[in-house]
């Protein structure tokens, strides 16, 4: 049996954000603690130099090796994080230097695996690492990173994306989550699982999982589409159509559109749809009710709808969700449901 351990290498520099740096660490190192295998990971924390480096939240920490001593490594996942400023005005900005920049495009030649944690994907992207690819970042600098890098692909909803052998992550917490994916792809499912319980993380969200969701976004700033929204709400569980919505608002469904994109980003029928994905969300949490039931009251109309939603905004299917993410156990449903709808969510 190998005992090779598998080099991390964790990117240092001046204002780097201290969860991004010490969340990771600790997932990996229960890895050993948790499998019989003699392998497991071996962390270094990397610099220009080996000064103490200051993290946003005032902390020293002190670097294990230099840049270029890694430089002549063979290294298994290299781990990107983030730094960000706040003007005076509370806009989040994140922050590239050029110099780690260089570094991560010239360690990333000897890495198998490139990753970012929140917006370290603003790092992956100045070294050209993300050109032609899907990435995620933390919400509140998702569209500074489209409009500095327009040959990323940037979707800001999943907790964390894989393109190929580069995996980028969303904000704050959402380190542990990709840690956790990266720990199931090198030792599979079941190690990811006790790491989990060990952190005391209910479970380890896949990778479609939302940042946000519904609730959550911005209020609107006219009183019609807060008063729009409510009527979705209202109306869930009817057929609601966009042309609905723009009879009920008394305006052409051209109009509803340019509004509803001015004011949330989408159209009338994504925001539909992404109101009945949170109310199935919900019920998969937090009932027992079955997938027909679901449907019904949030306005589905077909359990081929719901699956086809799910699978487009959070990128698995309402049966792993409700598996995953249930609060409490699964109780009075037959045990035949999951499987009545195997087939169709394949």
């Amino acid at each position: 049996m190998s005992t090779v351990r598998r080099l991390i290498v964790i990117v240092l520099f001046e204002g780097v954000d201290l969860l991004d740096v010490t969340g990771p660490p600790e997932v990996f190192a229960l890895v050993q603690r948790e499998t019989e295998d003699a392998t497991g990971y071996e962390v270094v924390l990397a610099a220009e130099t080996m000064a103490p480096v200051t993290t946003s939240a005032g902390v020293r920490i002190l670097p294990d090796a230099t840049f270029e001593e890694l430089a002549v490594r063979a290294i298994d996942t290299l781990l990107v994080p983030g730094s960000v400023e706040v003007d005076n005005e509370r806009r989040v900005h994140a922050l590239t230097d050029p110099t780690v920049v260089a570094w991560v495009r010239k360690l990333a030649e000897r890495t198998r695996r490139v990753t970012s944690v929140c917006v370290g994907a603003h790092i992956l992207a100045a070294a050209g690492l993300l050109d032609g690819k899907r990435a995620t970042t933390h919400w509140s600098t998702a569209e500074q990173l489209a409009a500095d890098h327009p040959e990323v692909e940037v979707d800001a909803d999943p907790i964390f994306i894989r393109e190929g052998n580069v995996w980028t992550g969303a904000g704050i917490s959402a380190c542990l989550d990709l840690s956790l994916a990266l720990v199931a792809d090198d030792f599979g499912e079941t190690t990811a699982l006790r790491v989990a319980r060990q952190l005391v993380m209910y479970l380890k969200r896949p990778s479609g999982q939302s940042q946000f969701s519904v609730p959550l976004e911005p209020v609107s700033a006219t009183r019609r589409v807060e008063e729009l929204r409510h009527y979705v709400t209202r109306n869930i569980g009817e057929q609601l159509t966009a042309a609905d919505l723009a009879a009920h608002a008394h305006v052409s469904e051209r109009q509803l559109n340019r509004i509803f994109k001015a004011e949330l980003g989408m159209t009338p029928s994504a925001y539909i749809e992404s109101a009945r994905v949170e109310m199935a969300r919900n019920q998969l949490e937090s009932t027992d009710v079955t997938l027909d039931r679901i449907v019904s009251t949030c306005g589905f109309g077909t359990t081929d709808t719901l699956i086809r939603a799910f699978r487009r905004r959070l990128g698995t299917t309402p049966t792993e969700y409700r598996l995953r993410f249930r609060v409490g156990p699964v109780t009075g449903i037959s045990e035949a449901w999951p499987r009545a709808y195997e087939v169709s969510e394949v």
